[in-house]
Parts: C-alpha cells; structure tokens; sequence
C-alpha cells in the first residue's frame, strides 16, 4: 500500500477511535434511535487509461470461465481474476494460441503467452488455461502487495511484457467479465 493510501487509512481510523472516544459517554445517555442498515457501496478504483473492449466468442468465454475456476481452486479473490483475465486479454485476446511461426513471440504460447524456455512450463501444459492460469497465478502470489497495486503494474512483475502498460487498457472489460461470470 503506497504511504499516501496507509496515512488517509490511519488518518481516518484515528479519528473515528478519537470520535468514539471522546463521543462514546455522551451517545451511551442519548435517546435510541431507530436505524437501519445502510449498504455501502465498494469503490473500486478507476481504471487506468483509456479502455479496449472486444466481443467475445464461445471459445474466449470459455477461457474467461477456466481463468475463473483456476482463480477460485488457488483460493485467491475476484482480483487476481481481473488481473489474469486483463492480462490474457493484452497478451491473446482469451484465445488459446499454438506456435504462430514467424508471427509468434520467441516460443510464447497460450492465453498467457508464456514461454516453455522461460520456465512457464511444457508446451502442453502451457496450452492447457487451468495449467497456464496457475503458472500465472504462482507468479502474481510472489509479487508483495499484488491486491493493492495498479493492474498494469502486477501483470507487468508477472510477465515481464516489452509493452509493460498495454495491461491497463483490459482492466474494464476484466472486471465486468469477473462480475459475470464469478458466480455462475
């Protein structure tokens, strides 16, 4: 968490403890009122840049519902799933691409686009979306503070992109496909 976020939290708790503090024995002799539960609505940040949005086909919800999956068996949150998802979008579009030839990245392979030479694991695995989901996730989970850092930043320390912002532009489209498809 950036030391701006960590002082406005701190700032904010100390006031509400100075509050209860300090408004606690006056409120304790007031007279009851009745309340109801408020919802408070999450705010989630705005994401970073102008946004891409493409329709997607069978095949690529279906990738998004196997990111999904493999998010939720690694017990991680709806985050982790928009940044797999963002991440797959830049680097595949959510389709589970073979060796492309001359057009290929190096080796790159999958939804991912992860190398067989790098580490990612073999080119079976490395086109199978559970397998290369969790290669994905493994690395995001050694990135200290992942949940609280811009998207483009945690899917960059994951994959080590030439193109380390290209990222950001998919976190709109990756958030409302994990609203959709989380619970389904």
């Amino acid at each position: 968490m950036n030391t701006i976020i960590r002082k406005s939290v701190l700032s904010v708790a100390g006031l509400a403890f100075a509050g209860g503090v300090f408004a606690g024995p006056i409120a304790a002799h007031a007279n009851p009122v009745d309340t109801k539960p408020v919802a408070v609505a999450v705010q989630t940040a705005k994401p970073q840049g102008d946004q891409s949005r493409i329709t997607l086909n069978e095949e690529q919800t279906t990738n998004v519902k196997a990111i999904i999956a493999a998010t939720k068996k690694a017990g991680l949150p709806e985050r982790a799933a928009v940044i797999s998802i963002a991440t797959s979008l830049q680097e595949s579009k959510l389709e589970n691409l073979g060796h492309l030839g001359d057009a290929n990245d190096h080796d790159s392979l999958g939804l991912f686009q992860q190398r067989p030479t790098s580490g990612w694991g073999t080119p079976e695995q490395i086109t199978d979306p559970a397998y290369s989901t969790a290669a994905f996730l493994k690395g995001l989970k050694q990135v200290d503070g992942w949940q609280d850092m811009p998207l483009t930043v945690a899917a960059q320390t994951v994959q080590v992109s030439a193109y380390p912002d290209a990222y950001a532009q998919w976190e709109q489209q990756a958030t409302d496909l994990v609203a959709q498809h989380w619970n389904s």
